[in-house]
């Protein structure tokens, strides 16, 4: 079984991450407001960023180190920008 860990992108341009088992229904559950939280109210939001995992321990890792990233630092992962990802790494006082 493959786990996710996502970003989506809200309509207020503010992030989410989760992660799940399922990312295409987990996408259409959060499109659709079946979760009443964070992304309700800041529909319609957008797949930006995804990655596959081997177990859900790791996905939830993952999810963990990720929302407690700057939006910056988000960004740059989303980008694929590793070169800005690492300097943000190493300055953490300057990603806020």
């Amino acid at each position: 079984m493959a786990f996710y860990t996502y970003i989506l992108r809200c309509a207020d341009s503010s992030f989410y991450t989760g992660q799940t088992d399922n990312l295409e229904q987990r996408i259409a559950q959060h499109q659709s407001g079946y979760f009443t939280g964070y992304t309700y109210k800041r529909r319609p939001i957008e797949l930006v960023w995804s990655e596959i995992f081997s177990t859900r321990v790791e996905a939830l890792e993952a999810e963990r180190q990720i929302k407690g990233w700057s939006k910056a630092k988000k960004q740059a992962l989303i980008d694929g920008n590793w070169g800005l990802l690492s300097e943000l790494a190493r300055n953490r006082s300057d990603e806020r």
